[in-house]
């Protein structure tokens, strides 16, 4: 019996993954090993994660735990059994006025900090990976970042933590009773511990080193400062669990100590002729204050010199350069000021090529730190295909920092990594380098082995440094814990591990590892595949943006599986490709909204939504195509017939019930799975609107609008609410009389079907430069997408229509009302709470400042969630596959529902309705709350 089905006795089926696209799914996280787990599951409570421990026991198949999967060392996969806490465990409770926060490890650190942004703090440890990363990797891998250093790590500002052992036994430190009962109930680690305790306080160099080796970053094996700063065992085992990568235990909720989030900031990169130089700006910065001082080397530099915004003279900087990217932070302006101006009178002493210029912007800091954490990603883009990109992390004594660096660049000579980079946090001697290679072959896997190996020689032997400061031992660093430590200490590592996990079951390999060429086992291949997503290296930031990453696959699982799907066929294997390719139909291409939100986490803006719509054009049949194409020359047609469908509905409802066409529809799904789901928010447009001769603006409602634009209670149609708001405005509008037979191209666009999107762009843009009597009149949409994909057609249009494209203007409904509509107003009622859905295309355009300027000009409090996200309706993907809008919408859904609010705002009618049934509260486009309060 396989091991999905074996599991079934203690889960359930739906929260079991044993499909090949699931297995291969998981195979991979963000560093460059590959293990395929056996089964992934989804455990939602304590009691199952106990199970899982006994099931693991019973069949000897090895457990590991995984949250964002953001790890660089390879300890997030597994050939075992992957337990996935990204869905389930992501609660969260602020305490005692934001200066404690209780998390489970599957929130992600950027969302815990939004909650704490009203408080003013923020949690300590700050990864560049923070939007991605989950709290229980932060807390398994003890993570720091660019600001925390050592004291603010997850180690110093963890104050409780409720933990699973192997053995199924709960413990917390918040509960006084189970330091008791931990000596009594457990007491061979408990006894283990303490004998641990006495080795080290007995070994006096032992306990010295442990002493000063923690006084900077060092994530290489266990944490053996526990053993030194705590003395009862369970306060011991506790901060033994942070940084053990989840090899000790299972880490079911923690207490952190949060830290200031401070007001002020200002920031600059400064300018070195060379790394030297630069490091000797470290410690006046540092006795300055900086909360941050960012190292990047030239070739770090040139990585990210063609990124759009970037600072010119990044780019003309000399080979040999090299740079700060600092920051001070304070709670006051003058504080803030101090501490610049003690920096800047001791800079006249630095070697810099030009003075420092320090912005208090915050999106220009916002953008230079988007620089500095696309680093690493940027040289994976840049990569040959077909090869990996490889992030070491490692630290050396700040005041021997420019040394090492530039014995680290010899060695990158030595073995011909004429590519590789260097960056990182430069005040804890903590720096990246990445590199890049194929694995292909024999002497490629000993290339790496041989510099590696050199590697830790240096940090080692000739520094005394650290082989990973914070990215975490894994797979990668286990063969050499030894080396760095010594003996004695690896002894206390192995007998800590062999005691709690005697069985070494729970993510085995990882720390723990006698196989001294671990970190060249299992490596991942990267076979070239296809434009769109070679460049990417897996990291996994865009995942949290995805709409489906709790119902099928995320994008980087998408681009995961397309590789192996290459994988496969160059291997021949045609039953698992068939098989994978089968399962890749729903999975990957059916259930994704390519709403292209992941390019916007994405450091180097792969939007895996071209991919899935390429994919579709290349699966439609020519028959198909035609049929596409037809339609889109008979569009006025198929809108009449579409809207007549929906008065059709709306008269069934109206005489059987309002649920009637949803059930019909429904009982017909589980018949027909292509059958659309009828959704209680259709309404049908009712009547037509008609603007003026002489308008000022062109106003193009689009088809979704003119089909099913209608309101509930009676209210004014959509296209009539645009006209209202209009004409309260003293605004004249042009609607043209042949609207009808026009659209956007959308609904082919986002289907794949390119030749009917083709004609449909070049035939609107046609008549929209009649409609604006040639490009002098404003044409408005209002839906956003529509906006977008009309905005973004120029590369399918002729040279006549691109002529013509270049000289109209083209705007959303939300220019409109702030830049056309609001100026002319004087007196408007306020409501006095609102709550906004800002949609997929409106963040991609940029407009979601200017929605709440909107919105905060006609209500007391406008509110938006921090759970706002794509809704998954992407048109007609919500009809069609009702669980994936289902899923999408619950996150912002659960947080709207915690209050009342007097309208629901948004600004795409497909979206209002899915947010509408998601929440059970009328969503509706902002014009009506404009319309309303004029």
């Amino acid at each position: 019996m396989e091991t999905g089905e074996l599991l079934e006795s203690i889960l359930p089926k739906t929260r079991i993954k044993s499909r090949l696209i699931d297995l291969v799914a998981y195979a991979s996280d963000a560093g460059f090993y590959y293990l395929r787990p056996k089964a992934v599951v989804q455990p939602i409570a304590e009691s199952e994660i106990i199970a899982l421990f006994r099931f693991s026991h019973e069949n000897r198949i090895p457990l590991t735990f995984r949250t964002g999967g953001t790890s660089l060392s390879g300890q997030s996969i597994t050939d075992g059994i992957l337990v996935d806490l990204s869905q389930y465990w992501n609660k969260m409770q602020i305490e005692n006025d934001g200066q404690q926060v209780r998390v489970q490890p599957g929130i992600t650190g950027s969302m815990v900090n939004a909650y704490l942004k009203r408080y003013k703090r923020k949690i300590g440890p700050d990864p560049s990976s923070i939007d991605a990363a989950m709290m229980g990797g932060i807390l398994s891998n003890n993570s720091s970042g660019m600001c925390c250093g050592v004291k603010l790590n997850s180690y110093h500002t963890t104050k409780h933590i409720r933990f699973i052992l192997p053995d199924g036994k709960i413990f917390s430190t918040e509960n006084p009773g189970d330091y008791s009962r931990f000596e009594q109930d457990c007491n061979n680690i408990y006894t283990a511990i303490k004998s641990m305790q006495g080795q080290l306080k007995n070994n006096a160099e032992l306990y010295d080193r442990v002493r000063r080796k923690y006084e900077t970053k060092n994530t290489v094996g266990y944490s053996l400062n526990a053993f030194i700063d705590h003395d009862h065992p369970l306060d011991v085992l506790v901060h033994l669990l942070i940084g053990a990568e989840g090899t000790l235990g299972f880490i079911a909720e923690a207490v952190m100590e949060t830290v200031p989030d401070y007001p002020y900031k200002t920031t600059a990169f400064l300018y070195f002729p060379d790394m030297y130089a630069a490091c000797q700006a470290i410690i006046p910065l540092t006795v300055s204050g900086a909360e941050a001082v960012e190292l990047m080397d030239r070739a770090s530099l040139r990585s990210i010199d063609s990124l759009k915004g970037v600072p010119n003279r990044l780019k003309t900087l000399p080979d040999s350069a090299a740079a700060l990217l600092v920051e001070f932070q304070a709670n006051s302006l003058d504080d803030l000021h101090a501490k610049t101006n003690l920096f800047m009178a001791s800079a006249g002493n630095l070697s810099m090529l030009e003075s420092p210029v320090f912005t208090e912007d915050a999106k220009e800091q916002a953008f230079f730190w988007k620089l500095r954490k696309g680093m690493f990603p940027a040289v994976g883009a840049v990569r040959a295909s077909g090869t990996t990109v490889i992030l070491e992390d490692i630290a050396f004594p700040v005041a021997k920092l420019g040394d090492a660096i530039i014995d680290l660049q010899a060695l990158f000579k030595k073995y011909e990594y004429h590519e590789a980079i260097i960056f990182g946090h430069a005040k804890d001697g903590n720096i990246h380098f990445v590199v890049t290679q194929a694995f292909h072959t024999a002497a490629e896997i000993e290339r790496y082995d041989l510099f590696l190996q050199d590697v830790v020689t240096l940090v080692v032997e000739t520094y005394d440094g650290t082989l990973k400061a914070e990215h975490g031992t894994g797979r990668n660093m286990a063969p050499f814990i030894e080396t760095e430590w010594g003996g004695e200490a690896y002894e206390i590592m192995k007998t800590l591990k062999a005691v709690i996990d005697p069985q070494n079951l729970l993510n085995p390999g990882v720390i723990i590892n006698d196989n001294k060429k671990a970190h060249i086992a299992n490596l991942k291949p990267l076979p070239s595949v296809e434009q769109e997503v070679d460049k990417c290296i897996e990291c996994g930031y865009c995942e949290h943006k995805c709409p489906s990453r709790n119902v099928t696959l995320t994008p980087r699982q998408r681009i995961v599986v397309r590789r192996e799907l290459a994988g496969l066929k160059a291997q021949g294997n045609k039953r698992d490709f068939d098989l994978l390719v089968n399962e890749y139909q729903y999975d990957g291409l059916d259930t994704c909204a390519v709403d292209g939100l992941c390019a916007t986490a994405c450091p180097v803006d792969i939007n895996t939504g071209d991919l899935v719509k390429r994919l579709r054009r290349e699966n439609h049949s020519k028959t198909a195509n035609s049929l596409a194409v037809m339609v889109a020359k008979n569009f006025g047609a198929t809108a009449f017939v579409v809207g007549a469908a929906v008065k059709v509905g709306d008269g069934i409802n109206s005489v059987f019930g309002e649920s009637t066409m949803r059930s019909i529809t429904g009982g017909l799904k589980k018949v027909i799975p292509a059958m659309p789901l009828w959704s209680n928010q259709l309404q049908a447009t009712k009547g037509r609107i008609y603007g003026d001769s002489d308008g000022a603006v062109v106003y193009f409602p689009t088809c979704i609008n003119r089909m099913m634009g209608g309101a509930k209670d009676n209210k004014k149609s959509m296209p009539e609410t645009f006209m209202s708001v209009s004409a309260k405005a003293g605004i004249k509008v042009l609607v043209p009389d042949d609207i009808n037979s026009s659209c956007c191209g959308q609904l082919f666009s986002s289907k794949g079907y390119q030749d009917a999107y083709v004609y449909t762009a070049n035939e609107t843009v046609r008549k929209l430069w009649a409609w604006t009597s040639g490009g002098k009149l404003p044409i408005v949409l209002d839906v956003s997408s529509c906006t977008h994909t009309l905005q973004h057609c120029r590369t399918v249009l002729s040279d006549q229509n691109r002529a013509y494209f270049d000289q109209m203007n083209i705007i959303d409904s939300i220019d409109y009302l702030y830049d056309h509509v609001l100026p002319v107003l004087k007196e408007v009622r306020k409501k006095d709470s609102i709550v906004l859905h800002p949609v997929c295309t409106l963040k991609k355009m940029g407009l979601e400042t200017k929605l709440f300027q909107i919105a905060s000009h006609f209500a007391q409090q406008v509110d938006v969630p921090l759970n706002a996200g794509c809704c998954g309706m992407a048109g007609d993907r919500g009809f069609l596959f009702p669980e994936l809008t289902a899923a999408a919408t619950a996150p912002e859904a659960n947080e709207v529902k915690k209050k009342e609010y007097e309208g629901y705002y948004s600004t795409a009618k497909t979206c209002e309705m899915a947010m509408s049934d998601a929440v059970s509260k009328n969503y509706e486009s902002i014009l009506y709350l404009v319309d309303e309060c004029l």
